[in-house]
């Protein structure tokens, strides 16, 4: 085996059984069975009923069939009089006593409680009061409440139709609502997956450089095939915990509730493309990478593990705005803060996809980002290459840019 091949495989060996890695995939773990299970956790932990609710009606208007009972409000219409169900409220028989009147051809309500509601409490009933409000309205038309149901609920099929044939194959609605959640997602797993491994790689060059271990395994290595097993073995790393995570997913939306939430993905999924999913992996795989390069040159500049945190603020405050940007995106994809960090190399692997999915962008604009990316990677490649072997056994302090024109200085 060669000697890049066993630095890969111990660096690998190591790094895989480490504790810190362990308990990190368990966390991201962890972290994804609980969202995934949230209700069935919450339900063991905080047991609300639902809220017991009376409603009065002193309108002629129909109601019973708007206000339904559902799992957060039981909603009950007794016969007594005002009086006699407000002093149930205050023997706490009732949450809360709706008396819903009329006036100036007008529904009007009157939320009574005696203990305060919660803020989402208050915002459900409001919620049906002003949907009844609404049916009262039609039904001065003299519509009857279904016929006013079916107005208020009757959806219009839309179709898009696009005369120039240059953009003739644009996205429907929910093809953009697909690919912007898809490429939320995409944001969040390239940020984490940025801050694990760019500060493992600094932080692990840093180590062996300040306990003077990496002199001694220069002698027979070349700087040029450590910084190579650097690199390939964080990479392979990353994608160990990766495999590990979204394999974990896989079986918990595919078998978890009869496989209702493997349907709702499948939804989305549907709508995206095949080349969609190509420049995702894409993006991904590079912008891992290019931030691998820069965290293993950033670990060469510092002369111990301590300094490593400061010398990761640049890269590590790139990566937070590519971030910002692409969380501005889900609310409008189409702005020109988007469209510029698209074409950053930096960030267009969080925020490109976005673009890619979500927007009616021309072939040719991925092309050219991903383009911009790989030729970025490469140029880092060779210059970080370059530099790591002058930096990697240069011992300096200050700060970052101090530490490079240290090294300029004593290479040269």
């Amino acid at each position: 085996m060669s000697k890049l091949g066993i630095l890969i495989k111990q660096l690998y060996k190591q790094k895989v059984r480490a504790k810190s890695f362990m308990l990190m995939t368990l966390l991201y773990v962890a972290i994804i069975g609980v969202i995934m299970f949230w209700s069935d956790i919450k339900g063991i932990f905080v047991n609300e009923e639902a809220l017991e609710v009376a409603l009065i009606n002193e309108t002629p208007v129909e109601l019973e069939s708007i206000f339904l009972t559902n799992e957060d409000i039981a909603f009950s219409f007794p016969a007594d009089s005002k009086e006699s169900v407000y002093n149930q409220l205050k023997e706490e028989k009732y949450d809360a006593v709706v008396v819903v009147t009329e006036e100036n051809e007008t529904l009007t309500a009157d939320i009574a409680t005696y203990s305060p509601l919660k803020l989402n409490d208050q915002s459900t009933i409001s919620s049906f009061v002003q949907y009844a409000g609404k049916i009262y309205g039609i039904q001065q038309l003299n519509l009857t409440a279904s016929e006013a149901d079916k107005i208020l609920n009757s959806e219009a099929i839309i179709t898009t139709t696009n005369l120039n044939e240059a953009v003739a194959d644009g996205k429907s609605e929910d093809q953009k609502q697909s690919g912007i959640w898809a490429s939320y997602f995409v944001g969040i797993v390239i940020y984490f997956f940025i801050m694990a491994f760019l500060s493992m790689i600094t932080t692990d060059v840093a180590s062996e450089k300040g306990s003077r271990a990496l002199e001694m395994l220069l002698v027979s290595v070349k700087p040029s095939t450590h910084f190579q097993s650097k690199i390939i073995g964080i990479t392979l790393l990353a994608l160990t915990q990766f495999t590990i995570i979204f394999g974990f997913l896989f079986v918990l939306l595919r078998f978890s509730d009869g496989g209702e939430k493997w349907d709702m993905i499948q939804t989305i999924l549907n709508e995206l493309s095949y080349s969609y999913v190509f420049y995702v992996l894409a993006f991904l795989f590079l912008t891992i990478i290019l931030f691998l390069i820069i965290g293993a040159l950033f670990g060469s500049l510092v002369s111990k593990v301590e300094e490593a945190s400061q010398v990761m603020t640049p890269a590590i405050m790139t990566a937070l705005v590519g971030f910002y940007v692409m969380i501005s995106g889900v609310a409008n994809p189409d702005t020109l803060l988007i469209k510029v960090f698209s074409y950053i190399p930096l960030t267009s692997g969080m925020v490109m996809p976005m673009r890619i999915g979500a927007t009616d962008i021309s072939t040719i604009e991925p092309i050219i980002s991903l383009v911009l990316l790989i030729i970025t990677v490469i140029v880092f490649y060779i210059i970080s290459l370059s530099f790591y072997k002058r930096s990697v056994l240069t011992y300096s302090s200050g700060g970052v840019i101090q530490k490079i024109k240290t090294v300029l200085k004593v290479t040269t």
